[in-house]
């Protein structure tokens, strides 16, 4: 039977580098918490019993973030390093297990490199098997010392290298996986005899070798897929990695994506196909995107639905709503939250709505503010109409039936019920019920004063 496989994702640290308030791992690259990147690859690999997050400043926020996956915490109520937060699962993770270590500040670690790092392990009868690449410019970073067998005799910290060893390109990522019995065994025998006084989890490589165990390493060629968030300039380049990942995978799923390099879409998006999305387009959130739309440039789609065959004309912002096959919306169009746009309705340039039913075939395609309306099917709406929902203390409802026809430059005050079929009359103010097939004029009648202009520009002269 396999040995089963626990993950640790080391995650206490605030991360001074970062010059934050905020915990390093609750920093966002690629629309999640660099935590949440990192406990998704891990339940790739084992149950979420089995995945256990050491956290530390700000923990409740941390445990916030990941705790409805399911995942166990352990708290390490002083940073002593990482060797001592390693330690710090002992009671709660010990036992017969391989034994995966992971940093909450490593979002592009890909499930397949972790359990390719596994199997290795699985394979062989050395205490530790670690994760390795070639850098160019290695400065940081503890190099590789490796055997005549390609066995690894030893990682040596930079300040602590030779300058002949300090040349070697090999680097340890610090990504562990060990034989839980001879980790849990031997991890007490680190010391702090560092300047920082802290224990390091890379002296387990010498603690293992004295105690004749072999550890080896698996060099991988991606270096990128290895960074760790330490400032704000690595957390720009995860997120530019991670977005291109989610770009490249939605193309390969037969999305057309114009400038790729310059839209944003969050990993948990979904977009039919043979849509198409037009450059420095963002679509953000838990949004879904059916087959056949066109999100044009520049717009923004943020935890909203969208049915197949809906256009969002450029610089169009969407957030929080609904809206179902063939709908048309913008340019310059805003949907701000609760909104739900029936078929084929069309919302132009100009447009703002908000908690607002747009019926079947109904159109507001100019200037307009529809707020807390439930607006039926076949419905005109005309340039310029504005729902007066709020009244300096509450807000309330404006109610079209279906089939009306409201005239350009009305202003309805809620709450008002327009009946199905009626006509507003243009620049009508509207305070009472229409009814249906009524027609509604709410406007002074129009007076003409015969040389009224003339006589006053004479007054006015000198």
């Amino acid at each position: 039977m396999d040995i089963p496989v626990n993950v640790l994702i080391l995650a206490a640290g605030l991360g001074t580098r970062m010059k934050s308030k905020l915990a390093k791992v609750l920093h966002r690259a690629g629309g999640r918490t660099l935590i949440e990147h990192v406990v998704e690859t891990a339940s790739s690999l084992t149950a979420p019993e089995r995945i256990f997050v050491v956290v530390g400043h700000q923990a409740e926020q941390v445990k916030e973030t990941v705790a409805a996956r399911g995942v166990r915490f352990v708290t390490q109520a002083e940073q002593k390093g990482t060797a001592h937060a390693v330690q710090s699962c002992r009671e709660t993770a010990g036992g017969d297990s391989l034994v995966v270590v992971l940093y909450g500040d490593c979002p592009l670690l890909s499930a397949a490199t972790l359990a390719g790092l596994i199997e290795r392990q699985r394979a062989s009868s050395a205490a530790l098997t670690l994760l390795a690449t070639e850098l160019d410019h290695p400065a940081g970073y503890g190099r590789l010392l490796r055997g005549p067998d390609g066995s690894v005799e030893a990682v040596v910290e930079e300040n602590a290298a030779t300058a002949q060893q300090r040349a070697i390109r090999e680097v340890n990522a610090g990504i562990y996986c060990f034989r839980g019995d001879l980790l849990w065994k031997h991890i007490g025998e680190i010391l702090p005899d560092n300047p920082a006084g802290e224990f390091y989890l890379t002296d387990i490589v010498a603690v293992l070798r004295r105690a004749g165990h072999a550890v080896q390493a698996i060099s991988h060629k991606d270096a990128r897929e290895l960074l760790g968030v330490n400032t704000r300039v690595d957390l720009a380049e995860a997120d530019r990695v991670l977005r291109e990942r989610t770009v490249l995978g939605l193309m390969l799923d037969g999305v057309s994506i114009e400038r790729p390099e310059t839209v944003t879409i969050d990993p948990q998006v979904r977009i039919g196909r043979d849509s198409a999305v037009g450059p420095f387009v963002q679509v953000v959130g838990n949004s879904r995107i059916g087959e056949g739309c066109r999100i044009g440039s520049c717009s923004i789609v943020e935890n909203s639905i969208l049915g197949d065959g809906v256009v969002v004309a450029p610089f169009t912002v969407i957030a929080d709503s609904q809206l179902e096959n063939n709908v048309q919306v913008g340019p310059f169009a805003r949907l701000r939250p609760g909104n739900h746009l029936e078929a084929r309705a069309r919302v132009g340039n100009f447009v703002e709505l908000k908690k607002t039913r747009l019926g079947e075939d109904s159109v507001a395609m100019h200037l307009s503010y529809l707020g807390d309306a439930a607006i039926g099917k076949r419905i005109n709406i005309g340039a310029g109409t504005i729902t007066c929902n709020y009244d300096g203390v509450k807000k309330h409802q404006t109610t079209i039936g279906d089939g009306a026809f409201v005239g350009s430059h009305s202003t309805l005050v809620a709450p008002v019920q327009i009946g199905p079929g009626s006509y507003v009359g243009a620049g009508s103010v509207i305070t009472k019920e229409v009814p249906g097939d009524a027609l509604a004029i709410g406007r002074s009648r129009q007076m003409n004063k015969t040389g009224w202009a003339k006589r006053r520009r004479e007054r006015l002269q000198p």
